[in-house]
């Protein structure tokens, strides 16, 4: 029973060093994939989509259905297709992947979302870069009197 155990862990172990996915997700029956392929058999990695709304995901569509990803998403989809990797979307049916959409690359791009960054730099930051605000200058400015209004008025000069 030891010896099953152990050949039971390692297998487990070699299944997720070979398939490793995307920010710790183990995919589950229905979950569905950007999936990246050397010459369209051997996984390489992926990228989870999501069929709902949520904070820090933006809409598209792929072969005609909406779907929810992360700008970082389709960055790397840019570049595993730069790399010559096959890139499908897929659907986990439990039994296996099941290929719904082929090319994604061609049919959502960073261009395409009104994203001018380079693909690396958006994989690089998580995402596209937003204008970070020094903190300290926010919280000055917020004691700065708005333009016209009179800097002498006080509750005490009165």
């Amino acid at each position: 029973m030891l010896i099953q155990s152990a050949f039971t862990a390692a297998g487990i172990c070699l299944f997720a060093g070979a398939h490793a996915f995307a920010a710790g997700d183990i995919p589950a029956t229905g979950d569905t994939y950007i999936i990246s392929r050397d010459d369209g058999r051997t996984f390489r990695g992926s990228h989870r989509i999501y069929t709902r709304a949520s904070d820090g995901l933006v809409e598209v569509q792929y072969c005609g259905r909406s779907y929810w990803v992360r700008y970082a998403t389709v960055a790397w989809t840019q570049l595993e297709v730069e790399q010559q990797y096959v890139v499908r979307v897929e659907y986990n049916r439990g039994k296996g992947w099941r290929p719904i959409c082929n090319n994604p690359d061609k049919q959502v791009t960073l261009h395409g979302l009104g994203v001018s960054e380079d693909a690396r730099v958006v994989m690089q930051n998580d995402g596209v870069a937003t204008d970070k605000i020094n903190r300290f200058a926010a919280i000055s400015e917020s004691f700065s009197p708005s333009a016209g209004e009179d800097t002498t008025k006080s509750f005490h000069g009165n």
